[in-house]
Formats: C-alpha cells, structure tokens, sequence
C-alpha cells in the first residue's frame, strides 16, 4: 500500500471546471460537465464509478485524443501551468510518450500484432529524443523490460505480442509507457481482466517505477479495494459529474455522499458471506446523458432524495468542515445518520443442501501432442501430453454452491469443458446424477443430459446470437430441451423466464444491440436456467460488470438457485465474491485441487501456501484490514513441463527443501473434507498467522 504520509510537489496537472461533449446528428451530448482536479507531482488519484460516467473521456481529454466528434465546450486543463488547449498537434505530439504516457485496459491494443515488442518499444526512445542511437535504444528496452520483472526479457524483446501471456502483455504496454520516465501517467482499468496474483505484481511495479521517477498517476478503476492500496485521493463520478471528492482513507472512512455508500454496499468485504451482510445493488439505472433528471443526477436512485430540495436546481460541491480537501456534491450530507442508516439487502434466507449430484474421482485430462522435433526423434520421444488436469477429486450437492479458484491455466475452464461434454476425459469418472459423463462428448448426450447441465459465460456480448431477438433465442432452448412445445405455452415460459432474472417483459422483442452489458448477462443467465437444468456452471459471470450490477446479477443468481435448488458451479479469480457467495472452495493449481474445504475451512489457517499467497493478492476497499504481503514471484509453469515434486514449489514462498522438488505431496486431512497437498505437517500450517486481520478504524492497514 501507498505510504499516505507522503508530501506531494507543484501541480503537474489541474483541470478546473471542464466540460466535454460528443456532438452526433441526434445534437450535442454533455459526457462529462464541471470536472475539477488538482494532481501534485508523485500524486497519484483515483477516478471510480460506473461505466459511463465518464472517467475514460476524462482521461482521453487530458491526452488530447476525444476524436473528431469529442471537444472541450468550457473549462480548462492545464499541464505545468500550461493551457493543453493552446497546444499545437506538434506539441502534443512530443508530450504523448514523452512526458504523459497512458496504459489502456485492453493492451493488445496497444500493442502490434505484426511487430516484434523490441522494436515497438524502440519506437518511443528513438522518436522522443534526439540523438538516441538504435543500440542505445535496444539497451534502454531491456533494462526497462528486466525492470517490470518480465522473466527473460531478451526473449521478450524478440518475441510477437500473441507469443507471451496476457499478463506478460500488460507489463510490456506499462514499460513502454515507462520508457521515456513520464511525469504523467493515466491508468484506465490496467489489471480487470489479469489474475489476483499478476495484478498484485503489477500494482507493485507500478508503485516501485512511480516512486523511482517521482511520476504523477491517475488511476481509472472500479476496483474500491485497488484503489485504496494505489491512490492518495480519490474521485468518486457520477453521469458525468465529481459527486465526491477527498483523501482516500477519508472519503472510505467517512463517506458523505449516498452513491459513494451506494457503491461500497454493492462488495463483498472480508468476514461477510451472503448471511452476515447482504449485498445492497443500487436500485435504477445509469441516467443517459441527454435524460439526466433536474436537480441531483443521482436523484432517482437515492434512499435519501427529498422531493423540493433535490430537484430545485444544479447540486454545486460543499466542502466537509474539519476535513480539508473533502467536498461533496450533496445538499443532505450533513443531515443523513449515516450509523443507522441500514438499506435493505439481497434475500438472506439459506436453503438446506440436499443429495450429492455431481461426483468427481481422480479424474485427468491430458492433451496429446506430436513432437518431430530432432531431440525428440533421438530420445524416441514424439508424443507429449499437456496434463491440464491431474487427479481431480470433489463432490457437489444439491441447491450448494462450490467454487473453484486459481490463475489461468490452472486447469478450471478444462474442467468445466469436460463436465460440459465440449472435451472428453483422458482417465477417471465424472458421475452426474448417477450417470458418468466423462467421456461422453456433448454430441452423444440426450437432450435431458445437456438440459440439466448449462453454463453462463463469461462474456455475454460473444454468446448471445445478434441476429435474433431475446424471446426467440429463449424459445428455442425451451423447445429443444422439451420443456414445452406448445406455442403459447412456450412464449408464456420466455415471459415467465424474464420476470425471473428481473428483465421488463417487453425485452423479448429486442436484439442484444438494444441492450446493456448487465442487461445481456441476465439474458444469459435466464438462457442458461431455462431448461431446467440441475447444476449450472458460472465462469466468471461478473468480472466485467460494474460493482452496482455485479452485486444484483449475484443476488439473482442466488434468487434462481434458492427457487430452483440448482447446484451452483462458479468458476472465479474474485476471491472476495468467492468468500460472499461459495459454500465450498476447491483451489487449482497447475492441473491440481491443492486445497478443498468449506468457505470458512479454505479462508483461515491451516492454508496450502498457494491459497495464501491468493487471499493476499486479494485488493479489499476496508482501511479496518491489515493483509499480509505476499507478492508470488516467477510466471505459472508451463503445463508441457510441471514442475516434478510439488507443482508449487518452483514459486512457494514456505518451500521446506528438497522433497519439494522431488516427491509428490501427501493430501493432508485437516478435517473431514478440508484436505491440503503439502509437505508441509498440518501443525505447522495452523501455526500460520491469518493473511487478512480485522484492526480498528484509524490505524493503517499496511
């Protein structure tokens, strides 16, 4: 975490009072309206709120990059003192790369699939700086590459983009944003799609090279807990507007505006599952631009709006007395009780677990690979196997929901492929329902079969079909799966299927074009539920959601699976969400569960190293948290060569020695069905002190 006693130099960045907008043939559309802020040097602040708010047009207005139909229509943004606006497309030219750099969420996007990465990353030296040779430039690219902790940057350095990993990617843009030592940095949502423990490296390379060069931040976000562990002060958005302001730990700690509760009531934080303290999404909506309602934006959507008051005229920033730097954009602040304010949470009533369905015996999947490499024809040994899972074991029950966790290309999604009948076991059982489906592919599965298992992916923008309306896609499932045949029958079932996931009913003549992210992901899920299957997969179902959706598309998943009695299936790296929703947690590591146990078992000691290590990776927006500080080293292994031993050890930070390296590890019963796979006695394991502490408000959690 950021050391927030530090004392920050002259403004390097100051918008006042800016206001940007699109202009199309539907007239001008106001994106973003009064945006004030100040960033010191070695500053860095957060922007956070929902998708649309307007925290990427911001940021692409201080780059100068709003595109041919985006313009600054009032304010300022001054760089050093400088008007930007003044600014020739020469000077822009050299200050983009040169002194303000940004890092995109997407870093294939900045990225050449068609350049080697040295050479691209040559391209900023060699075109910001006069006299730099080609080889002086080569030299620079390693030592920066070497410096992001990429593991053997020479291969980096001659290697296409698509031939390293999606973290590896990231490291890469945020070096070559480093290249040239910028003295602005602009983050827009760098480590959303990467893993806990490759976000935890990045976070710390980013902290390490900002505190090297003294370099500025802004830091675009919906992550409050990554936010807390990166910024100095945060600015909380809403529909275009700064509804709060302040320095991080004040603004979390004494929050005064209702949407900057709104937001913090919508994650899960540590010691709370879906019984203790209920998720609260925000009730509404998002207001488009040109629909923002008179008065407060945030109006319609507030437990505290008073009619008259709310709505009189443009809510202007107050500032928070005894609290220098704190202001926010509420004419109520002072007057809510914000102690006793407790806002009615998702359905907290648990279900009671009934018969196991789903029961998983040592079951492997190898993929088989042909080497005709020289080596490999003098050792005799063309054939290779990808063992992405090896000795899988677990079981699921009726109406429970079972999370399994780990990094990508741990093997999670293989399992799932297989259970789903789209891959065929190599070895084991996979029992459903009394009926082993491990090596039975999709295609010779019953209609019945297929029904009773479904997924909800990831991404719904790629599963939904764009020609056809949302009713028609429901119908078919319905019909396929036999659930009804009859016409009425079944577009009473597609109605019926959209009160359910709490979609307007007239949603079922519209294209998934005319549709929300959220919104495309409850199709997905009433898609998925609606041949009433009996288990149902969720791989990442909320990872790409804002907070406020995230949170109402959980407590709907957990609605259906308390009406249903589904078993729950949920395929995640958000260990937070894990420890809100799961009833049991399996951990995958390489191919292998290496601890399984009930919620409340995995998430406190005895841990397997590696389980400790994730919850520590873990950002928690609670400044009452103190963590332990685990920064895992070294890249996953690659799955053609594991690691003989212990598939761990080649990155355990509680490695006992040799045996790690060459024996397989006991699966240690810490109690029935809470198992480890590790050398390490269970005694020593439950000596562990715990990775996240509860501390009183007010002292630093480190």
């Amino acid at each position: 975490m950021r050391d927030k006693s530090k004392r920050f130099g002259a403004p390097v960045l100051e918008c006042r009072n800016l206001c940007l907008s699109y202009f199309t043939r539907a007239g001008e559309i106001p994106a973003v309206i009064d945006f004030s802020m100040t960033l010191h040097e070695g500053e860095a602040i957060g922007l956070v709120g929902e998708s649309g708010c307007g925290k990427s047009t911001v940021a692409l207005a201080i780059m100068r990059y709003l595109g041919g139909n985006g313009k600054v229509v009032g304010g300022e943004i001054l760089y050093n003192g400088r008007d930007m606006l003044s600014f020739s497309e020469e000077e822009l030219r050299q200050l983009r790369g040169n002194e303000i750099a940004m890092v995109y969420q997407e870093p294939m996007a900045s990225l050449n699939p068609s350049m080697l990465i040295g050479r691209q990353l040559m391209e900023v030296p060699l075109f910001h700086e006069k006299g730099v040779t080609e080889a002086q430039a080569a030299e620079r690219v390693l030592d920066m590459l070497g410096a992001v902790k990429l593991p053997d940057p020479e291969r980096v350095f001659r290697s296409y983009p698509h031939q390293i990993s999606g973290g590896q990617q990231q490291r890469v843009v945020i070096a070559m944003a480093l290249l040239s030592k910028p003295k602005l940095l602009l983050l827009d949502e760098p480590t959303t799609a990467l893993d806990v423990t490759v976000e935890a490296g990045i976070i710390e390379l980013i902290a390490e090279i900002a505190e090297r060069f003294n370099t500025s931040m802004i830091y675009i976000s919906h992550n409050l807990g990554l936010i807390l562990e990166t910024c100095d002060r945060i600015n909380v958005m809403y529909s275009g507007q700064v509804v709060e302001t302040g320095a991080v730990e004040e603004v979390f700690n004494e929050m005064r505006h209702p949407y900057t509760q709104g937001l913090f009531d919508c994650i899960p934080l540590p010691g709370a599952d879906k019984t203790a303290r209920p998720l609260v999404p925000i009730r509404g909506q998002l207001p488009l631009p040109h629909e923002r309602p008179k008065g407060c934006y945030f109006g319609p959507r507030c437990d505290h709006f008073v009619a008259g008051r709310c709505d009189a005229g443009m809510i202007p920033m107050s500032d928070i007395p005894e609290e220098p730097g704190h202001a926010a954009r509420c004419i109520r602040w002072n007057e809510i009780d914000w102690d006793a304010h407790r806002p009615h949470g998702l359905s907290t009533e648990g279900s009671q677990v009934g018969p196991e369905v789903l029961h998983v015996d040592r079951m492997r999947k190898y993929y088989e690979l042909s080497d005709t490499s020289l080596a490999a024809l003098i050792k005799g040994k063309t054939v290779r196997y990808v063992k992405a899972n090896e000795q899988i074991t677990f079981t699921a029950r009726e109406s429970q929901t079972v999370a399994i966790v780990g990094e990508s290309g741990c093997g999670k999604s293989t399992f799932a492929k297989v259970l789903m009948g789209l891959e065929t076991a190599t070895d084991g059982t996979v029992q459903f329902r009394g009926g082993d489906l491990g090596k039975k592919p999709v295609q010779a599965r019953s209609p019945k079969e297929i029904g009773s298992l479904q997924m909800i992916f990831q991404n719904p923008f790629d599963t939904l079909n764009p020609s056809h309306s949302v009713g028609s896609q429901l119908a078919r499932v319905i019909r396929k799966f036999g659930v009804e045949t009859d016409r009425r029958k079944v577009e009473q079932r597609v109605l019926e299927l959209l009160d359910l996931v709490k979609l307007p009913r007239e949603f079922a003549r519209r294209r998934p074009r005319q549709l929300s992210g959220g919104q495309k992901q409850r199709v997905g899920i009433a898609r998925a539920f609606a041949g009433n299957p009996s288990m149902v997969v969720a791989d990442e179902p909320v990872s790409a959601l804002d907070v406020s959706v995230a949170a109402a598309v959980t407590g709907l998943l957990m609605d259906i699976q308390r009406s249903y009695r589904t078993t729950l299936l949920f395929i995640s790296h958000d260990l937070s969400l894990v420890r809100y929703l799961a009833d049991r947690v399996v951990v995958m590591y390489l191919g292998h569960i290496v601890e399984q146990g009930t919620t409340d078992e995995v998430f406190s000691p005895p841990y397997h190293p590696y389980t400790e290590a994730l919850l520590s990776a873990v950002p928690i927006a609670d400044t009452s948290v103190h963590k332990k500080r685990i920064i895992l080293e070294g890249a996953l292994p690659s799955v053609l060569n594991p690691p003989k031993g212990c598939p761990f050890n080649t990155r355990c930070h509680r490695k006992i020695g040799r045996v790690c390296e060459t024996e397989a590890p006991p699966n240690r019963v810490d109690a029935p069905g809470h198992e480890i796979l590790c050398h390490i006695e269970l005694e020593e394991l439950r000596a562990v002190e715990p990775v996240i502490v509860q501390v009183p408000k007010g002292e630093a959690a480190e």
